[in-house]
């Protein structure tokens, strides 16, 4: 059974370097939904304002373009021309939402004095074409046949950029991961990784009687916690399962224990003794005789404590994001004039 821990690393959240992880999954949507919007039919609206986000309008061509990629996938499964355009709606809707906080975000930048230079794009979209690896031509030619034109490719990289450093400047110093934090989590997840292997373990137990009163039950607690001071290894364990009442566990999972005595197990390194827990039958103190642990030792602190450290980063980075998204939000003047 896997027991070590897995931790996704993220990059550091500077700037560039998450401009590029969403422009990937930019180039990656291309991919897979392929083609862009069909071109409007005699008769189609072809421009209006779709919203005005403090005086400054978005326009229908603006959400048609960001939407287009998204369409082919989001009507596919449409049994009917009712879910059809459901799920147009549904795209164009969201899209919107995007290209308001867009615009909230070049505004604040505007503000900010905020800029993003010929060279940050060009050095972004190498890096993206790097990680591809694409040749130069393959790449723009993947970008042709969806439908973008360079300059409109360019512009997008140009965004995702300005999105980041605005809120590297703005949510960044509201982020404070500590040692202690890390620690936190790092316990966490080795707990987690003890409780999905399997242990062997034995007990000592000093009974709760049924319809026991509250002095009698702190009473036998005080007993379990003077019965737990006595033991000292597996010599004294054992003779206390002998003269208090006890037995052995054998082997046992995830779920086959009470939540509260599993996660008292969890706590436990090999050779081990636990301090008395409270289960349905009375106090429980455990000694773990051994764990499964087919992959090997759970990883030491130090060997993940930056990889642990990144994520919480990027997490905390996310929930700031979108806090302060929503500060922009309330604090702007935005109309909506969608019509499907």
């Amino acid at each position: 059974m896997q027991t070590s821990i897995h931790v996704r690393v993220r990059r550091a959240p500077r700037a560039l370097e998450l401009a590029l992880a969403s422009v990937l999954a930019s180039v990656a949507a291309l991919v897979a939904f392929g083609g862009a919007s069909p071109a409007p039919a005699r008769g189609d609206v072809i421009e209006r304002v779709v919203a005005v986000v403090n005086d400054e309008a978005i326009f229908l061509s603006e959400l048609r373009s960001k939407a287009a990629p998204r369409l082919p996938a989001a009507i596919a499964s449409a049994r009917s021309e009712a879910d059809r355009l459901a799920a147009i709606r549904h795209v164009y809707d969201e899209e919107l939402t995007h290209l308001i906080d867009e615009q909230l975000i070049v505004q604040a930048a505007t503000a900010e004095s905020i800029i993003v230079s010929s060279s940050d794009v060009e050095n972004a979209i190498n890096n993206v074409r790097a990680q591809t690896r694409l040749p130069v031509d393959q790449f723009w030619n993947l970008v042709r046949d969806q439908g973008f034109t360079e300059d409109e490719y360019r512009r997008d990289i140009r965004q995702q950029l300005l999105r980041y450093k605005v809120l590297n400047q703005r949510v960044r110093g509201r982020v404070n991961i500590t040692e202690e934090d890390v620690r936190r989590r790092f316990d966490e997840l080795v707990a987690q990784a003890r409780r999905r292997s399997r242990f062997n373990a034995a007990f000592v137990l000093i009974a709760v009687p049924d319809g026991a009163s509250a002095t009698e039950v702190s009473a036998l607690a005080h007993r379990a916690n003077e019965v737990r001071s006595g033991l000292e290894d597996l010599d004294t364990f054992e003779a206390a399962m002998d003269d208090v009442g006890g037995g052995e566990l054998g082997w046992l999972s995830e779920g086959d224990l009470e939540p509260e005595l599993e996660s008292a197990l969890a706590d436990l390194d090999v050779d081990e003794i636990s301090a008395p827990t409270r289960g349905a039958s009375g106090f429980f103190i455990f000694y773990l005789r051994e764990r499964d642990t087919e992959s090997g030792a759970l990883p030491q602190y130090e060997d993940v404590r930056m990889d642990i450290y990144r994520q919480m980063l990027q997490d905390a980075m996310t929930r700031q994001e979108r806090a302060f998204v929503e500060e922009l939000r309330r604090a702007a003047s935005i109309e909506r004039r969608l019509e499907l």
